[in-house]
């Protein structure tokens, strides 16, 4: 017989969420092992003492957790998400009729919560991992990607610098017998005005369109971080990699213990800026993370992207051994010239040539940034040489070199990885398959592809939000392998079958 379901609700119901939720469900699990009771403590000097009373911590916290476990970007949908699973309501400690905070509480108390408190728990889930013995401490590889920052590209303004300049200027002169010149400020704008017109033809750069009142097209402008700044939020900065839009972000850099890849430290960097110069942010957190667990580092592997020498410099100063290929300018030798240490100076070793000297002229700062020393030859050792036009050019009567003042760096970590190629190799491929999935797990399940506040602050708790639940699920997950020769040393009573996997932090063994 057929049978068919017919629906009557009832006025009231003996029942509750206890009984209604699996005893073996993942939110039940995640109750009994996360203690977030020092959160009060922490969160305490961000409140008065009088006025109406705020969000539960705890629960805040646990919905922002709910959030990015479940991949979910936006407060709204966090909160009916919430209010709509029963497991979800036994974790907040909201029964059947109660509701849950209105979407504005969570946004503003995230901004009410310094740094401070984020990182507090992110440590503390980490502490949680090293006791479980998931943390190796050995090596970490270090790593970042781009997120999209909550603002658009047509929201970007032109920087008001050079009229700003002027009309300080105009303001100085104004009844002073001082009076200060503009044509600086002329030669300025016209060389600014001459960069913008050379960069309209170049391939690959976004363009804006302007119409004017009539509709015709107004001459196109070169968005750039130099030119342009986005109001809705200045922390964000353009940035693109190959193949793909120029837009507003965020870096959020990793670094990963590659023992049970592990998060180790995590923050938001800006994103106009190369990797290199903002390695000392990450490895600072990563270093006292370590420190508060009595871990010290011992390698760090990274891309190139990271290497410069103040990235080599930090490595020395910390006594970590690092493993940074050099960047593809670097050249570990100059053709047709050795360098004398002692004496300091390039001596040119050409057949057929001179054998001019370059001596040591002096430290400069390029036009990118860079500090270099300058080595030259003098006119008459170069005038009548044979080789000049080849060697110096047709119009420069001397040989010139900029060195990095960081060269002794690139040449030791030039040398390290030349002399043992294999191991080198093995390391690249252990950070490809330590760091980079990780990325690739917070950016597509972790809720870490785009930020829904503004401001680097709010940006850098936004990565440790979702590093911190990346770590929560692996140590929920975790368990040891039994080690071989371990299991034969060990007396297994009559009647007790282990599986595989054994946690060793749950289970005692009697051994031999």
């Amino acid at each position: 017989m057929q049978g068919r379901k017919h629906f009557s609700p009832q006025l009231f119901y003996q029942t509750s969420l206890e009984a209604l939720v699996p005893e073996d469900n993942f939110y039940r699990i995640l109750s009994k092992e996360l203690q977030l009771h020092f959160l009060y403590k922490a969160t305490a000097k961000f409140y008065g003492s009088e006025g109406q009373a705020s969000i539960d911590p705890v629960v805040f916290f646990k919905i922002l957790l709910v959030g990015y476990l479940n991949n979910i970007n936006s407060d709204r949908a966090l909160l009916r998400y919430c209010a709509d699973s029963l497991s979800i309501r036994l974790f907040l400690g909201y029964d059947l009729d109660e509701e849950l905070p209105w979407h504005s509480t969570i946004s503003r108390t995230r901004q009410l919560y310094g740094e401070e408190v984020f990182l507090n728990l992110f440590q503390d889930i980490l502490r949680k991992c090293v006791e479980k013995g998931m943390v190796r401490g050995k090596r970490q590889c270090v790593d970042s990607a781009f997120i999209k920052a909550n603002a658009s590209m047509d929201s970007l303004v032109e920087k008001e610098i050079i009229a700003d300049a002027k009309t300080y200027t105009e303001e100085l002169n104004t009844n002073s017998e001082y009076q200060v010149s503009t044509q600086k400020y002329k030669e300025v704008e016209q060389h600014h005005a001459w960069k913008k017109e050379a960069y309209q033809g170049m391939p690959g750069h976004r363009k804006t369109i302007q119409l004017d009142e009539d509709g015709d097209e107004i001459r196109p402008k070169f968005l750039s971080n130099h030119t342009h700044y986005s109001p809705t939020d200045p922390d964000a900065k353009i940035s693109t990699k190959p193949g793909k839009p120029r837009q507003l972000n965020y870096a959020g850099q990793l670094s990963v213990d590659d023992g049970h890849h592990v998060i180790t430290g995590a923050c938001a960097s800006t994103a106009g800026s190369k990797d290199s110069a903002i390695f000392s942010d990450i490895m600072n957190q990563t270093i006292a993370n370590l420190a508060q667990n009595n871990i010290q580092i011992g390698e760090v592997i990274a891309d190139a992207g990271y290497s410069s020498g103040e990235s080599l410099q930090y490595c020395e100063n910390n006594n970590i051994d690092a493993y940074i290929p050099n960047f593809g300018q670097y050249k570990p030798e100059r053709e047709g010239f050795i360098y004398n240490v002692e004496k300091e100076q390039y001596e040119c070793i050409q057949e057929g040539g001179n054998r001019a000297i370059l001596k040591f002229k002096g430290i400069r700062t390029d036009s990118k940034g860079y500090t270099k020393k300058t080595f030259r030859s003098s006119e008459n050792d170069c005038k009548n040489c044979p080789l000049r036009e080849q060697c110096c050019g047709k119009v420069s009567k001397f040989k010139k070199l900029d060195e990095s003042i960081h060269k002794p760096l690139y040449d030791k970590m030039h040398k390290k990885l030349t002399e043992n190629k294999a191991y080198h190799r093995r390391l690249v491929k252990r950070r490809s398959s330590t760091v980079e999935p990780v990325l690739g797990t917070l950016i597509n399940h972790h809720n870490m592809k785009r930020i829904n506040s503004r401001g680097m602050a709010q940006a850098n708790k936004h990565v440790l939000m979702a590093a911190l639940c990346y770590n929560l699920k692996k140590y929920l997950k975790f368990s040891r392998k039994l080690p071989q020769y371990l299991a034969q040393m060990m007396r297994i009573p009559k009647g007790i079958h282990f599986s595989r996997k054994i946690d060793l932090h749950r289970l005692s063994f009697s051994l031999n």
